[in-house]
């Protein structure tokens, strides 16, 4: 452990999204720290909210449902409030294009409302928002490094964009520390399986573990993936860094796997599984950024944070929790 996480002890956490995928995880590793979490979530059925996320800590943490989009409840929720960690948002590329509004709504005018009730009742907080690799839309040059143009394919990276810079601006101009984190592919125990709103790995998952085939469109694309374990770490070491405050990092892997790979490796951990390799719709292929993987340097030489976990160990680490847990995630 490092030595800075001991500080979190005794600390008022608040974590918007908590009863989501990342936001649990987050919220376990902080409730072993010490620190007092609250948890904020929407439960909306469409994102990734669920009780049974945090089941193994539902009586060491305090529950508030509410919309991020709620600004009067925000602005009790953020008081006294040490660090606040952003982790709501809508996250489907496809239902932005669907309905472009409530992504607007979620994903980007919330994200101001936040920002201005800190301001108003909280200045002195440390956010932490957590962003998207969608925002580059299709890959110019790889790996991806910070440098890269913002060209967003679809409404969500656009709305993903602005909330970004809305957290930057209000550090800069109102000493709102805060520090944007773009995550590239994080799966692991408790995320979204029912359906793709989350991650394509999540309904690979449920489909092989139901005995169904899945279809790899395409194959070829490269992505990299992180483990949710690693992803919290990074999301902790930004909260603590104050040289982090004001920066903007991506958060990714060296290890860069074609998706028919990714597809074997989860084939290998699920007996009688098999996967068919499809040609791309054309649907889809209209928002499809292609390649991509990350050059995240930048975070790992300013902060030192570098992933623990090898694709295959996340992946049978995160199978074997959905093969116990089937029933309250599918």
């Amino acid at each position: 452990m490092r030595d800075d996480l001991a500080s979190l002890e005794g600390s008022n956490v608040l974590i918007i999204g908590g009863i989501g995928f990342i936001g649990s995880n987050l919220a376990m590793r902080l409730v072993g720290l010490g620190a007092s979490v609250l948890l904020v979530d929407s439960m909306n059925p469409l994102y990734g909210g669920n009780l049974r996320n945090i089941a193994p800590i539902k009586d060491r943490v305090r529950v508030n449902i509410a919309d991020v989009r709620d600004k009067h409840s925000l602005s009790y929720l953020v008081r006294d409030q040490q660090y606040i960690f952003n982790l709501a948002g809508q996250t489907s590329h496809m239902d932005s294009m669907a309905d472009p509004v409530t992504d607007l709504e979620i994903n980007c005018t919330a994200q101001l409302s936040l920002l201005e009730v800190c301001r108003a009742y909280n200045p002195d907080a440390k956010l932490v928002f957590a962003s998207t690799r969608q925002i580059y839309g299709r890959p110019q040059y790889l790996p991806v490094d910070e440098k890269h143009p913002i060209r967003p394919v679809d409404v969500n990276g656009i709305n993903k964009t602005a909330g970004e810079f809305y957290h930057i601006l209000y550090n800069d101009v109102y000493g709102i520390r805060a520090t944007v984190l773009r995550l590239t592919n994080t799966y692991g125990p408790r995320m979204r399986i029912k359906d793709a709103r989350q991650t394509f790995l999540g309904i690979w998952i449920k489909s092989l573990l139901q005995g169904a085939p899945i279809d790899v469109w395409g194959g070829t694309q490269l992505r990299d993936f992180n483990y949710v374990d690693d992803v919290v770490d990074a999301l902790l070491i930004a909260a603590l860094d104050r040289a982090s405050d004001g920066k903007v990092y991506n958060v990714g892997s060296d290890e860069i796997l074609s998706l028919e790979e990714v597809a074997r490796l989860l084939t290998d951990f699920i007996p009688g599984a098999h996967y068919s390799v499809r040609e791309y719709p054309p649907e889809r292929r209209k928002i499809d950024i292609g390649d991509y993987y990350s050059d995240f340097t930048l975070f790992r030489t300013s902060t030192g944070w570098t992933p623990k976990t090898s694709f295959r160990e996340g992946v049978e680490k995160t199978v074997k929790f959905f093969q116990d847990n089937m029933d309250y995630y599918a």
